[in-house]
């Protein structure tokens, strides 16, 4: 067993064990260090190459493993886990049945599974049009029009389309070309939230669920948001899962709260997902615009903040240094955790929306273990989440994280 050491509850930190299975990272890790200039990091990640590791709190699988295996399925989830992601993530969204399940949208079954090529087509609520002159190819698809069972006749693909597609077929194949299709192809086990508790929950992992925001109106037939809210929570009660080995994550900040005052125990360790730089106008270089304050979110009962990784850093003098909102968080006792890493593809241009804070500093791949290494030691994120956790494991383990 590896004692590890993650998150805290109002009152302290709190220490836990992980099962130190095997953890298989394959060549990227190695393949990122060579890309690192000469200097300190390369020098220390380089010794730790080929080193034992073990599963690491730190390293947080983002939706599975999705740089190459469908998002939010079963294959995924495994592929992570062996990679030694100490915490897996299930974003939850709920059925017709009203069942909770694993997806990142209620409506995103068109680009993330096989629907459109199923008799399920028909329950799309925007059938699949063609492109055709300026018009972009289209469909939408909700899991709020199927029943459990029908979600369960599924299978994910990789996230994706083809918005020049004149066919269905077409549109489903517009997988980004730096992923793969390769296992993908006769494989992609869609979970309810329940099979995924039922999965890990004696793999020694811990568990970051995020409550995605509907795309019916709610109450979606007497079912209201609290009770959306409540019922994540019993799945874990159900599944006699501890409250310490969950973070329930929410971009609605009424989630968070409800979860702090009718949860309390999973309450402490809700996530409130920072997403107000889209919706309130929020500049991570300028405190006056932090509505609530960070100190104000702490008064409120919320001890963990998730921005992306562009919130938490800048450029000085052309080097990678934490942001003002970092240095807030901090100072108002918020434990941060950053996301998402290997998201982005190639980083040979800037890097691209998590990265556009940094962007004059981002040339290659480099820049992921540079960034991940500020996050770390002068940020002091808690965690990272990655879209390929053999990334974040192998830093942990490097570095000595928990």
């Amino acid at each position: 067993m590896a004692l590890k050491l993650l998150g805290a509850a109002a009152g302290g930190l709190l220490w836990t064990c992980i099962s130190a299975h095997a953890v298989d990272l394959g060549p990227r890790p190695a393949f990122l260090v060579d890309l690192l200039p000469e200097g300190a990091l390369k020098t220390k990640l380089e010794a730790c190459i080929g080193q034992q590791m073990t599963p690491r709190l730190f390293s947080i699988a983002h939706r599975g493993a999705p740089l190459q295996f469908p998002e939010h399925t079963l294959e995924g989830y495994l592929a992570a886990h062996r990679m030694g992601a100490g915490i897996q993530e299930c974003d939850v969204t709920f059925t017709k049945d009203k069942a909770l399940v694993c997806r990142h949208s209620q409506n995103d079954l068109a680009t993330t599974t096989n629907i459109l090529a199923t008799a399920l087509a028909d329950t799309c609520i925007t059938p699949f049009s063609a492109a055709s002159g300026d018009s972009k190819a289209n469909a939408e698809c909700r899991t709020s029009e199927l029943s459990l069972a029908e979600f369960k006749s599924l299978r994910g693909k990789m996230d994706g389309a083809d918005p020049t597609a004149t066919t269905a077929e077409a549109y489903v194949k517009g997988t980004a070309d730096w992923r793969t299709t390769l296992y993908a192809s006769n494989r992609g086990t869609v979970l309810s939230h329940k099979e995924f508790l039922a999965h890990f929950k004696n793999k020694g992992v811990k568990f970051t669920p995020e409550l995605k925001a509907p795309a019916v109106e709610m109450p979606f037939d007497g079912f209201t948001q609290e009770d959306y809210a409540q019922q994540l929570i019993n799945e874990y009660k159900a599944a006699g899962i501890a409250p310490e080995n969950v973070f329930p994550q929410s971009f609605n900040l009424a989630d968070v709260l409800y979860w702090i005052k009718a949860e309390p125990e999973f309450g402490k360790q809700a996530v409130y997902l920072e997403g107000r730089y889209g919706r309130d106008n929020l500049d991570p270089m300028k405190p006056e615009t932090f509505k609530p304050t960070l100190a104000e979110l702490k008064g409120m009962g919320v001890n963990y903040l998730a921005p992306p990784l562009w919130v938490l850093v800048t450029l000085q003098d052309g080097e990678i240094v934490p942001s003002a909102y970092a240095m807030e968080a901090k100072k108002a006792g918020l434990k941060l955790i950053a996301w998402s890493l290997e998201r982005s593809g190639p980083l040979n241009n800037g890097g691209g929306w998590y990265y556009q804070s940094i962007r004059d500093a981002v040339t290659s791949d480099a820049a992921i273990y540079q960034v991940l290494d500020v996050l770390a030691q002068d940020v002091g994120v808690e965690g990272v989440f990655s879209d390929w956790p053999a990334t974040t494991t192998f830093y942990a383990n490097c570095m000595d994280l928990p």
